[in-house]
């Protein structure tokens, strides 16, 4: 019987945490131990470092609800370059316990390339989602607290922008009201909870070059608007200091290693669905001052992910990509091509050539970017050899590098072809698709047209209010974060594939000016998600020996 992915994880024998960091190149006054196996970095410490490292981006093509293992992937093509003898760090995501209870189990990768301590990094690792979900919560308590203590600053209940958070998928929570029981409880107003990942806090915490950053980035935040209409910010609440306090250890990148040793900075845990899908610019730009090459990821397909890496992430930070990865795999080909979930297992070519539109248009995307991608095509044991066979011919006939993966089975081993091809296709550096000066409208009909294929962008009654707000304000030259389903290139997750002249429609802008974004919400998506009719917390357990069992 085959192990699940905690029972390989959990009998793997983990090399000292110490000589991780060592084989990091990271200083010994920079290295904080969070127990045995386990470390924040002091990124300041490696701050003076310069760059060095080549860095490699790891997207994927529209996915299946399943995923298709873009984690994976570049946990094992981060092994296989250790394998050759390269000096590589991996730089991924924080799993969100939400989905880990909610509806895919673990996070950490799987198989035989994973990130360990497994359990921990899935479940409350060193409590960066906490400190996050703590500080977002302080400050809400701060502003109720002042609209019920006289209300100084003249702010609207009926204006404040600021959602409560917490790291549980809870539907229930979407809409809420506060402040009921009489005028000792407050001011009654509407409210809501946004999932912690979602948060503007971690955007901050995301996006943020030093604590000084952090605070500065913090006291930016808008969190509504007066009577008057004039914005209120999180300085004038004078709130700034207390929550970087709440977050000084959490903008340290946590170290931990990959199953074939690899050092592997998990650090921040944004979705890219509904936020910008990245882990910490601090984590990558530390990894890229120690190593030669660096892995890190951008969530979902392309078009989200990848989109935000280059044109936010990138953009902040003055990263440049010397190479990209898109993870493919047989059954999200034929998923895209029309095939139901539950009949992905069959061999079908006709259903595999008709989903090839999707990862073409996401290998056609990439290329704007200024980067030649390779193909990582995912492999399962229930792919045929005869639609293996046609991805090779495929990839010769469209021009494209593609490698077969099998770093689930085994480990770095699986991906030396990738590696090689990896290598074989770097080129000198990325570039981002627009230029945020032409505002907020042009750069949502750039990322629409140029990325979606889609014909024009309909801005709803109440975007077009927003709209109007972010160019009172000044807000409008921000670079966009598109919140959208995962699932198709349009607003609408039913039309797979590669749809051409639909319409994406904006509903709602939100300025995060801590992050220093707008947030464009398209078509239904939420930015709290609910649990499926069988979380994975059903299958989640622990015996008599305190062993986690269950978890993916």
């Amino acid at each position: 019987m085959a192990l699940s992915d905690v029972e390989i994880a959990q009998n793997h024998k983990l090399e000292p945490i110490e000589d991780i960091a060592k084989r990091a190149g990271i200083p010994d006054d920079a290295f904080i131990p969070y127990g045995g196996n386990k470390a924040k970095v002091d990124a300041s410490l490696v701050a003076d470092q310069p760059r060095k490292g080549k860095l490699i981006l790891v997207t994927g093509m529209s996915p299946t609800p399943a995923g298709e293992g873009k984690s994976t992937t570049l946990i094992g093509l981060a092994d296989a370059f250790t394998l050759e003898g390269k000096n590589a760090i991996a730089a991924i995501r924080e799993p969100s316990q939400g989905p880990v209870m909610g509806v895919k189990g673990g996070a950490a990768g799987g198989g035989y390339s994973q990130v360990v301590p497994m359990e921990d990094i899935n479940l409350h690792f060193t409590g960066d989602f906490h400190a996050i979900t703590a500080a977002n919560n302080t400050l809400a308590s701060i502003i109720d607290n002042h609209i019920h203590q006289g209300n100084e600053l003249n702010i609207d209940p009926r204006q404040v922008t600021w959602q409560r958070c917490v790291d549980v998928n809870d539907r229930a929570l979407r809409h809420v009201v506060v402040g009921l029981g009489g005028p000792t409880s407050g001011v009654p107003r509407q409210d809501g909870f946004t999932i912690t990942a979602a948060s503007e806090i971690m955007a901050v915490v995301g996006l943020a070059t030093s604590l000084s950053d952090l605070k500065e980035r913090i006291g930016n935040i808008n969190i509504g608007l007066t009577y008057d209409k004039k914005p209120v910010t999180v300085r004038e609440l004078k709130a700034e200091g207390a929550l970087t306090v709440l977050l000084k250890d959490t903008i340290n990148p946590n170290l931990v290693q990959t199953l074939g040793g690899t050092p592997a900075y998990v650090h921040g845990g944004p979705f890219a669905n509904i936020a910008h899908g990245c882990n910490t610019l601090l984590a990558t730009d530390t990894a890229l001052r120690t190593a030669d090459y660096v892995f890190t990821e951008a969530g979902f397909g392309a078009d989200l992910g990848a989109e935000k890496f280059f044109d936010i992430k990138a953009r902040f930070g003055g990263l440049s990509a010397a190479g990209a990865v898109i993870v493919a795999t047989i059954r999200s080909l034929k998923y895209n091509g029309g095939v139901a979930k539950d009949d992905l297992n069959e061999e079908n070519l006709d259903a595999l050539k008709a989903g090839l539109p999707n990862l073409e248009r996401h290998i056609e995307n990439l290329r704007k970017f200024g980067v030649e991608p390779v193909v990582a095509l995912n492999l399962f044991p229930i792919d045929s050899d005869k639609e293996r066979e046609f991805m090779a011919k495929w990839a010769e006939d469209f021009g494209v590098a593609l490698s077969e993966s099998k770093v689930w089975a085994e480990g770095g081993e699986g991906a030396r072809d990738l590696a090689k091809k990896v290598l074989d296709n770097l080129g000198e550096g990325s570039k981002q698709l627009y230029d945020p000066e032409e505002g907020v409208e042009a750069t949502l009909n750039t990322i629409a047209k140029e990325l979606y294929h889609a014909d024009k962008v309909v801005f709803t009654k109440d975007a077009k209010k927003d709209l109007k707000k972010l160019k009172d304000n000044g807000w409008d030259k921000l670079p966009v974060c598109v919140s959208k389903n995962q699932f198709s290139f349009s607003d609408d997750a039913s039309e797979l594939g590669a749809p051409e002249g639909h319409t994406l429609t904006v509903r709602e802008l939100q300025p995060r000016t801590g992050a220093g974004f707008v947030v464009a919400l398209t078509g239904n998506v939420m930015t709290m998600p609910g649990l499926p009719k069988k979380p994975s917390a059903e299958k989640i357990d622990i015996d008599e020996e305190g062993k986690v069992v269950g978890l993916f």
